[in-house]
């Protein structure tokens, strides 16, 4: 049964409206998920990993990255704030792309969640929610918000571009360009036991395709921990 507090804690979640002006068809379905134990992966997140790279290999098997449905509905986001998708590629591409050489083996958090954005085809986001400074909100941005990330491998604060699609809470930004790359401060870590998940939709994926997916990441949270807590909200144009 979902904590209040999660529920609490999505309902506050909101999505501008200057990005479903962008783009009307674009749902989001946000996860908080609590009692996770953490853990090095395990030889049942080694069954899922292995699936996901299975199901890249045949989805890739007779079509370039760029005419898989999702991943190309994605560039076409991606242009219309102004992003290359070529430079900067979607969660989704970027995932599938590495499958071919094989997924990193992160930790059983990330793990799982990076097998069901590839099992699924959905750019999917994973973050700690005990580091969230208010409610996640889907915005364009002015420019002038921080951004806490890693550049040449030292912390740097950065800012996105105006009119860029950013997730961020009331600290500054969580993931630039809609799905790209997310920030330092509210990262998943090996010792995370609270996460908030970010699953964004477009067409031609369905509503019920993206419930499907998170079905599929819900599943593998509750292997996670004896007391996982699950709660799940949708937000669309309509």
């Amino acid at each position: 049964m979902p904590d209040p507090s999660q529920t609490r804690f999505l309902a506050s979640a909101r999505v501008a409206p200057e990005v479903f002006a962008l783009r009307p068809d674009y749902r989001v379905l946000l996860m908080a998920a609590d009692g996770i134990e953490p853990g090095p992966s395990a030889p049942d997140d080694e069954k899922l990993m292995v699936a996901a790279e299975d199901a890249a290999a045949q989805t890739l098997a007779d079509r370039p990255f760029t005419e898989v449905p999702h991943v190309a509905a994605w560039r076409e986001a991606y242009r219309a704030f102004g992003a290359k998708p070529q430079r900067t590629r979607n969660s989704l591409e970027a995932l599938m792309r590495r499958a071919a050489t094989g997924l990193p083996r992160v930790n059983r958090l990330t793990d799982a969640y990076n097998a069901i954005s590839v099992l699924h085809q959905v750019p999917l986001g994973g973050e700690d929610l005990a580091c969230y400074q208010g409610a996640p909100q889907l915005i364009r941005a002015t420019g002038a918000e921080p951004f806490d990330t890693i550049a040449d491998g030292a912390p740097v604060v950065e800012n996105p571009d105006p009119g860029e699609v950013v997730w961020c809470d009331d600290a500054g930004v969580t993931c630039r360009r809609w799905n790209w790359r997310q920030g330092r401060r509210t990262a998943l870590t090996d010792t995370t036991t609270s996460a908030v998940f970010i699953l964004d939709a477009l067409d031609p994926m369905s509503d019920d395709a993206l419930r499907a997916a998170a079905d599929g990441l819900a599943k593998e949270l509750e292997r996670l921990g004896s007391n996982v807590t699950v709660a799940s909200r949708v937000i669309s144009a309509a």
